[in-house]
């Protein structure tokens, strides 16, 4: 089975040649990808270490990672995308690129001092069997990074009713031609990103705790990053939700333990380390 929705995939090509991050200061970039990488042991990896991004998109985050390592694996199965990652990464001649999916990764088994996973495998029909697939090729004790869309399962029943009230929104969207998504996107980023974004920036001055308020993860951020992100969520067709519960167990299943989670947004992005065989 080809693990791949060939619609998604094209999708992320026009949207990464769309926001390809030339609009987006690094001091910005960088910020969002510490986001990310904050439980990440950098510490545990070798200096020289090898590792894999699957699904590097516009090698957005492989930019920050790659000055830290020996050798970087930027995985994609769009070509457009990994035009636009080859032009962001073309110093870093130990980037190498593959055109190929997370079910099809080119290298070997248990060959990987590390990996990350980020906003991609939720995009996959099977995301199951794509972690499954990353998991292998890594060696036994190594760490896997990954962000899954969460389930708003820490959320309370108002803000998961006007979630599924977007996602109704993004049925309709998702299956615009890419011209419609990235206009109607801009147009949500504009009129409810943005002023939700600010309205949660003033009361966070203020001293109230915004965690629950909706889109307060934007509070900070500029409008290139909502409109690339409200493209991203109401532009896509197929994406799959999950609990932290699952998250744990589908990690589990596919062969991690010490499975750590971030405890503040973005939910719920979460490492673990490859078992050793006994």
């Amino acid at each position: 089975m080809n693990n791949i929705n060939e619609q998604v995939v094209e999708g992320f090509g026009e949207e990464w040649s769309s926001y390809d991050q030339s609009g987006l200061s690094q001091k910005e970039l960088e910020k969002i990808f510490n986001n990310y990488f904050s439980i990440f042991p950098w510490e545990k990896i070798p200096k020289k270490a090898v590792g894999f991004d699957i699904g590097c998109g516009s090698g957005r985050w492989a930019k920050f990672v790659a000055p830290r390592v020996g050798i970087l694996h930027c995985i994609d199965p769009s070509t457009k995308a990994l035009t636009i990652a080859e032009k962001n990464l073309k110093g870093y001649s130990h980037c190498l690129f593959h055109l190929a999916g997370a079910d099809n990764i080119p290298l070997p088994d248990a060959s990987a001092d590390f990996g990350y996973s980020l906003g991609v495998l939720h995009h996959i029909p099977d995301t199951m069997s794509a972690l499954k697939s990353c998991t292998e090729k890594l060696k036994p004790g190594a760490p896997l990074l990954l962000y899954l869309y969460y389930a708003f399962d820490n959320r309370p029943l108002w803000f998961r009713t006007i979630w599924k009230l977007s996602d109704v929104l993004r049925g309709l969207i998702s299956k615009m031609p890419y011209s419609f998504r990235f206009c109607l996107s801009k147009f949500i980023a504009l009129f409810i990103y943005f002023p939700l974004a600010r309205l949660a920036f003033l009361i966070d001055k203020l001293g109230i705790n915004v965690d629950a308020f909706p889109l307060s993860f934007y509070r900070n951020k500029t409008l290139y990053v909502m409109c690339n992100d409200a493209l991203d969520r109401f532009g896509t067709i197929l994406e799959h939700r999950f609990t932290r519960n699952q998250i744990k167990r589908m990690m589990e299943k596919a062969g991690l333990e010490n499975i750590k989670f971030k405890e503040s947004a973005p939910y719920w992005c979460a490492v673990g380390y490859k078992i050793c065989a006994e």
